[in-house]
């Protein structure tokens, strides 16, 4: 019996990745590294995002610094008492008079107990401003720990 002699398979060699891809892939990537690095804010006041929520004696210490202390309950409330130097925009306007709401401040919203407030910095989240929080507890607690309130429009 003879044997059948089948040829050998010849093995195909797969072309190395060429040296200068490597190269231009890393230069995509840093280029890539350096636009994202360039769009990040540079201002600190901008770029440091609030808690989604703080303490009324929180709310006072961030008046103390100038943040803009938004009260966005209805006009009849704000005459009962609210707190001096704050801004009444009530919530169901809030976003038509957005313009009124500095971008480059700290937004502290305040209601009169929480609920509506959560809401307004929503709103404001929504609508770009960074630096925004909401007051827990809001007037009620403010006036139950002791801090002063005014009265009238």
């Amino acid at each position: 019996m003879s044997k059948k002699v089948m040829p050998k398979k010849t093995v195909a060699r797969k072309a190395a990745f060429p040296v200068w891809a490597w190269g231009a892939i890393g230069l995509v990537l840093v280029v890539i590294v350096a636009l994202v690095a360039l769009n990040q804010p540079t201002s600190p006041a901008k770029s440091a995002a609030l808690p989604a929520e703080i303490t009324v004696q929180q709310a006072a210490q961030k008046q103390k610094e100038g943040a803009f202390i938004l009260d966005v309950r209805e006009q009849s409330e704000w005459n009962e008492s609210h707190i001096a130097g704050a801004t009444l925009i009530p919530l169901g306007q809030l976003s038509s008079r957005l313009k009124e709401v500095p971008k480059d401040k700290e937004v502290v919203v305040i209601c009169r107990s929480g609920n509506r407030s959560a809401d307004g910095r929503d709103i404001l989240l929504g609508a770009g401003y960074a630096s925004v929080t909401s007051v827990a507890g809001g007037v009620n607690d403010w006036k139950a720990k002791g801090f002063p309130t005014v009265s009238g429009p």
